[in-house]
């Protein structure tokens, strides 16, 4: 049965994990269009996203809203629940910030696929004053009081979904915490055929990043400048400069790379290094598929996807020493990381079957809401 559906997001501007998830849920509903507070067609030349029917808000013509949407944070509650989606039956939205907010009448099934709440209005909202200086002066006072009416718009909104679904574990406890909604768990897809891991390996290690403050590249390279050890740093953001004067002669920055370039990379490396918070990481499933260990920080969802000692290792800070010395740890034991434990454990978490189950999940709440 053909399902009349359309699917939402927060913001189409950069390529990443949130943009994988959508790209593999438009092959199970090829049909759909998309809605996006704001659209950058440049970065999506080579994307199913491309090929799609695209509807944006006001807020796409703004000045800088592709360079930093998150700027106009008091207009995003407003751009989202402008859009007017009266047509369809079934509404997916894809949250990390205002995208399940969408108005919606009551013959309407909503199920949000959410891969965080709204970090700088909850879980993070004390780092995020942090990292853009926000702490204190009349700006800060301007800050707090805009994420608190967002943090309050936010809570109200989370009553207009049916049904929510969770990236991980990590992610449906920050939903409960929120929002007091329960949610069901759907890891996101990983495109497991497509990496190959390789027979050679090379003496280097590999963080693969969007370069923003909570990601904490910096933190990577400012550790393997003390070690002295071969870094690889590959994506693109706002820290890219802070992170290139960090770097020492021992670190190769190389920006964007596509696809098949960072696979290359990955599946070479001794393991990849991570030292976000993530709500569940897709580069260090694809770091496993590759047979390439993970060296991450012990918060997140990442705790889901690795295994202590099997197909990675955790450092229980985030800042370089702790780091340095889980980076030593691995060192020390690096010929106990077998291949086949990380292919195995990657297989898990195959787009196949996230496919499967979004399908089963959307059409199962569908009878029901009929029912």
């Amino acid at each position: 049965m053909k399902l009349n559906l359309a699917m939402v997001v927060d913001a189409l501007i950069v390529s990443g994990g949130a943009e994988r998830v959508l790209e593999a849920s438009l092959e199970v509903f090829p049909h759909a269009p998309i809605y996006s507070l704001v659209y950058l067609p440049a970065v999506f030349t080579e994307s199913l996203i491309s090929q799609k029917e695209i509807y944006t808000s006001f807020i796409d013509r703004l000045p800088f809203a592709h360079t930093n949407y998150r700027n106009y944070i008091f207009l995003l509650p407003l751009a989202i629940e402008q859009f007017d989606l009266r047509r369809y039956d079934i509404l997916l939205s894809f949250n990390y910030a205002v995208a399940h907010g969408i108005l919606t009448r009551p013959d309407q099934l909503h199920i949000s696929y959410t891969h965080t709440p709204m970090r700088q209005a909850w879980h993070q909202y004390f780092q995020f004053l942090e990292d853009a200086r926000l702490k204190t002066g009349i700006r800060s006072i301007f800050a707090r009081y805009i994420l608190h009416y967002v943090r309050q718009w936010d809570f109200s909104a989370s009553a207009r979904v049916d049904h929510y679904l969770a990236a991980s574990r990590w992610v449906a406890r920050g939903i409960w915490r929120a929002y007091r909604r329960e949610a069901e768990i759907l890891y996101p897809p990983v495109d497991i055929d497509k990496i190959k891991p390789s027979d050679e390996r090379e003496d280097y290690f590999i963080t693969i990043s969007r370069q923003e403050s909570h990601k904490k590249v910096s933190m990577v390279v400012e550790a393997f400048t003390q070690l002295g050890l071969p870094l690889v740093v590959i994506g693109k953001g706002r820290e890219e400069e802070r992170v290139s004067k960090q770097a020492g002669e021992n670190i190769r920055i190389l920006g964007w790379q596509p696809d098949h370039i960072v696979q290359k990379y990955l599946s070479k490396a001794r393991a990849y290094v991570m030292a976000g918070e993530e709500d569940f990481s897709i580069a260090a499933v694809e770091a496993q598929a590759a047979g390439t260990p993970v060296i991450a920080f012990g918060g997140g969802g990442v705790c889901e996807t690795v295994i202590e000692g099997i197909t990675g290792m955790f450092y229980d800070q985030q800042n370089a020493e702790s780091l340095i010395g889980a980076v030593l740890n691995f060192i020390e034991v690096e010929k106990k990381f077998k291949p086949e434990n990380l292919l195995h454990n990657a297989a898990l978490y195959s787009k196949e079957r996230f496919q499967r189950e979004l399908d089963l999940i959307v059409r199962r709440e569908w009878e029901k809401f009929c029912a």
